[in-house]
């Protein structure tokens, strides 16, 4: 789903130090596709400038912010602030994520035992169940950013129809493989645990298969 370019200049991201062992990158500008290639500009920048520096960290992107580790001692929060500053203001305005990459499908099974909470999406949007299918599978999605547990991917953006809130109650079991949304994302739970997200499907990929160490 395309999202509204942004006219004339953009706000200039916050560089603040993040307790003594990080720096945080706040970069305007509401959830979305625009703002996460930016975010993920903003990481790749800092993860060119930074590499091979002692005592940094590998950038976190999340959803409107870069997370940047830093030894407390050398360079220390301050002072890494302060080269942040600099990479920064030298990263080119970005409106857009480079070329895309083939996409990945994702085999769903939609409703049913599989998807408990269609029929309430269904009623929260006042959509059929057939129409919030059709929608929710007719949308290409990018990974946003990676949290919550491993493997677990923000997807998005939802289209506007299919924005909800999320459950007033949380399960405290989600099955590995549930297809979810909340808000303007959607995901796929690459585990089992917890989650205050609306399922409506489930697949049988495989999306977390780290390898074995041997001992």
């Amino acid at each position: 789903m395309a999202e509204a370019r942004p006219v004339g200049p953009t706000e200039a991201p916050v560089v603040s130090a993040f307790g003594d062992s990080a720096v945080r990158i706040t970069i305007a500008g509401p959830l979305g596709l625009v703002t996460s290639a930016r975010v993920h500009a903003t990481a790749a920048a800092v993860s060119s400038a930074t590499a091979g520096r002692p005592g940094w960290g590998r950038p976190v992107a999340g959803a409107t912010s870069v997370l940047v580790t830093v030894d407390p001692l050398e360079p220390g929060a301050e002072a890494a602030a302060e080269l942040l500053h600099q990479i920064v203001a030298g990263v080119p305005p970005v409106d857009d994520w480079p070329a895309p990459r083939p996409p990945i499908e994702i085999p769903t099974r939609y409703g049913g035992a599989d998807g408990p909470d269609l029929q309430t999406v269904a009623a929260l949007t006042g959509l059929t169940p057939a129409t919030v299918v059709e929608a929710h599978a007719g949308v290409p999605y990018r990974a946003l950013f990676l949290g919550f547990a491993p493997g677990f991917a923000y997807l998005g953006v939802l289209p506007p129809a299919l924005v909800v809130p999320r459950r007033a109650e949380p399960r405290v079991r989600v099955p590995a493989g549930s297809v979810a949304l909340a808000g303007e994302q959607t995901a796929v739970f690459p585990l089992e645990s917890p989650g205050g997200w609306h399922l409506i499907g489930r697949t049988s990929a495989t999306l977390w298969d780290p390898p074995t160490v041997a001992s």
